[in-house]
């Protein structure tokens, strides 16, 4: 009986510990919520500043035989995957690459160090991405691709819709693909003209779709991240409030025996 109260003692202390490890990671994932939203909702506002750029551009007759709005019939497929630089987020990472199993083969370019390490390429942090990080990463995309290196771009990234709800979405980048409903250009001047525009206007329509997806991805990480520790608090505190119990009644059992013990021995 001993050994079974010193088996729970040291199981509630090693639970316990991990309680205490959990908050403190729910604490700091808490503190970069507010910041990492505020990215994310830039992001997105620059994002669609870029795209509607792009739509008034590409609907320019000019435009048309752009290399960057021309379907090509060869599969070489690029993919910037994005991924977090810690675990602990739930199933933030594993969605990641769960949805990269159901893609083409590609060549990857990876974001984030778990997405790093899994394809073994030089660590490159997701919280630390920059926006002048993205332009150098959107400069030599662009260029491989005006120079037929490969046939299609996107980004495997993680869509934050909510605190509870992440998912992991590939967006399609390149080649451009014009809406069905082109908008009216009238009064709208280009100006040296629409050629010499769109290769800079695709620079920036790329680096400004990897910006938001890298800082949506790590808004969803975090959130993703405080959600599972929350989680993982609750069931250490339950498991915790199950083994003192165990405990008590291991330690009520063993004074039991001892009294019934003691009063045996006395009435021989």
């Amino acid at each position: 009986m001993g050994a079974n109260t010193k088996q729970l003692r040291n199981r509630i202390k090693s639970v316990s510990s991990t309680l205490q490890l959990t908050k403190a990671m729910g604490l700091v994932a808490s503190s970069k919520i507010r910041r990492a939203n505020e990215a994310m909702t830039k992001g997105r506002q620059y994002a669609d500043a870029v795209c509607q750029a792009m739509t008034m551009l590409t609907a320019s007759s000019e435009c048309q035989k752009s290399p960057y709005l021309q379907a090509r019939d060869g599969d070489r497929v690029r993919l910037v995957v994005i991924a977090g630089d810690r675990g602990l987020a739930g199933g933030y990472n594993a969605n990641i690459f769960r949805l990269l199993a159901a893609l083409p083969k590609a060549e990857y370019i990876p974001i984030g160090k778990r997405a790093c390490e899994r394809f073994g390429k030089p660590i490159v942090s997701s919280e630390d991405f920059s926006a002048a990080d993205a332009r150098s990463l959107s400069k030599t995309l662009c260029e491989d691709f005006a120079n037929g290196d490969y046939d299609r771009l996107g980004i495997v990234c993680t869509d934050y819709q909510s605190m509870l709800t992440q998912t992991a979405v590939v967006k399609w980048v390149l080649p451009f693909e014009r809406p069905d409903d082109a908008p009216d250009l009238a009064g709208i001047v280009f100006e040296p003209d629409e050629q010499t525009i769109l290769p800079v206007a695709v620079l920036e329509y790329v680096s400004g779709l990897l910006t938001a997806a890298v800082r949506e991805s790590f808004a969803s990480e975090v959130a993703a991240r405080r959600m599972a520790m929350d989680s993982a608090g609750k069931n250490a505190t339950q498991m915790i409030d199950e083994l003192t119990l165990e405990y008590n009644r291991a330690r009520q059992g063993a004074i039991t025996q001892e009294i019934t013990e003691i009063v045996a021995g006395s009435g021989e």
